[in-house]
């Protein structure tokens, strides 16, 4: 793990979950977090994490993919029966098994270990904003309603708030942002570098995965129908 510092740092109220079976990483990566002005707390293995998830407030958490006992898929499918905070998974091959299990389980992102420090940071940043994410009115235009209707799906942009059917839908923030980003551009295909740039807030050259992940567990909660899959360009909200 290295980088220099990169950006202003941040409140010392943000509290990281590190959970890293590995001594020397868990040490480094936590050191290096805690030069940048996070809290951390940190477990070496997936039930400690779900013991210290559990007892503790944390704004984002930091999941190995291989952990002794629960591993770090369960752990992060048992966090999301109960909790949207920002997930990012952590993975030493980036095989794309662990990469696409861990987004399939509710992960927000993943990086392969090694990682510079400022990548790390960056990644964390991105999740923070969009946990707090609030769109500004030339991001979503909206009608008198103050909602979006699309058939039985009605999205409130200021509230934050999903509805399908009259039905409140849970959604992750990296979920209600995407949506939101469909929301503001019906009918437009949007593609996967877009989504990442808007979305996620970096480009990522060559994986979009975690756009076509995230794209599936959203319709899960929407409707299977409600996002089109245009093939060779991307996805867009059905009007």
């Amino acid at each position: 793990m290295s980088g220099s510092d990169v950006g202003s740092r941040p409140s010392t109220s943000v509290t990281v979950l590190l959970v890293e079976d590995d001594e020397v990483i868990r040490k480094t990566v936590g050191m290096a977090l805690e030069r940048y002005g996070y809290r951390v707390s940190t477990a070496g293995d997936g039930l400690t994490g779900l013991e210290l998830f559990r007892e503790q407030r944390h704004d984002v958490l930091l999941l190995d993919v291989m952990l002794p006992g629960l591993d770090g898929i369960g752990l992060c499918r048992k966090i999301r029966e109960s909790s949207t905070d920002p997930i990012l998974m952590m993975s030493a091959r980036g095989d794309a098994l662990d990469v696409v299990s861990g987004l399939e389980a509710g992960a927000d992102d993943y990086v392969v270990k090694p990682v510079e420090t400022s990548v790390l940071v960056a990644r964390i940043r991105s999740l923070l904003r969009r946990a707090s994410f609030t769109p500004g009115p030339e991001r979503t235009p909206e009608p008198a309603s103050g909602c979006l209707v699309f058939g039985d799906l009605a999205i409130d942009p200021q509230g934050l708030e999903v509805h399908r059917a009259g039905e409140p839908v849970a959604l992750a923030p990296t979920e209600l942002r995407l949506l939101l980003e469909f929301a503001a551009n019906p009918g437009i295909v949007l593609d996967r570098q877009t989504l990442l740039r808007n979305v996620w807030d970096y480009g990522w050259d060559g994986d979009s995965r975690v756009v076509d992940l995230c794209v599936q567990r959203l319709r899960k909660k929407i409707g299977p129908d409600r996002i089109e899959t245009v093939r060779g360009f991307g996805y867009k909200l059905r009007r």
